[in-house]
């Protein structure tokens, strides 16, 4: 090979570096630019959902799953939507405990473990049962619900009311707890003079609660599915 080809063959190699270098450059780059930014809801945020199936301290069993379908869609602080109406809300039943003779209700623990969107996106959530009355949570503009107490996240559901109706209410730590739904004074049995079996859980189909989330989540902005 005489000098002038040596020095053509190392200017090609070298322009081939070179371009290589530079396709890898412009690859990262185009990587870096369609990585989605992914926004965070944070700790405390209160979700309204609604029961889709029944639950009941006589029909439901510990370890069951259900799910409950999100009433309004979730924003970022910059209110940019991450989580649409629709999505799927997934809980567990955690413990049940069945109404006693003596008057004491039936109660019913859960927790809520993941969000499935409607373009199949799902994360996994940290949530637990929470008041939706005035007491227990504030709502903006955008329909998200606030919780304003910490306390309210010890909640679980009671069986209640004079038509066994579900009410929910804050039994952990023997603190001050509250209680909402239908016929309350019926809850214990025996206000009445008469000690009676307490109620049991029975939540209906259509039941709309909320869900606090315990630590906060990031979600990309949410974008729906080509059809």
């Amino acid at each position: 090979m005489t000098g002038k080809m040596r020095q053509i063959a190392t200017v090609a190699v070298l322009l081939t570096i070179a371009v290589n270098g530079i396709a890898q450059k412009t690859a990262q780059k185009t990587a870096r630019r369609n990585r989605p930014v992914f926004y965070s809801i944070h700790a405390g945020q209160t979700m309204r959902v609604r029961l889709n199936k029944a639950l009941g301290s006589e029909t439901s069993h510990v370890g069951e799953y259900f799910t409950s379908t999100l009433v309004d869609p979730l924003y970022s602080s910059s209110g940019v939507m991450l989580v649409p109406q629709g999505s799927i809300v997934n809980g567990k039943v955690t413990q049940i405990k069945r109404a006693q003779k003596n008057g004491e209700p039936g109660t019913m623990d859960v927790v809520f473990t993941s969000l499935r969107l409607p373009n199949a996106y799902i994360r996994g959530i940290n949530g637990t049962l929470t008041d939706l009355s005035g007491s227990g949570g504030n709502s903006d503009n955008e329909g998200t619900v606030t919780a304003k107490k910490t306390s309210n996240r010890n909640v679980k559901f009671i069986g209640g009311g004079a038509a066994g109706g579900a009410v929910i209410g804050a039994i952990a730590g023997g603190g001050k707890g509250f209680l909402i739904g239908a016929g309350i004074g019926a809850l214990a049995g025996g206000i009445t003079g008469r000690v009676k079996k307490g109620g049991e859980v029975k939540v209906p189909s259509g039941t709309e609660f909320g869900v606090i989330l315990n630590q906060a989540v990031t979600f990309p902005k949410y974008v729906a599915r080509a059809m």
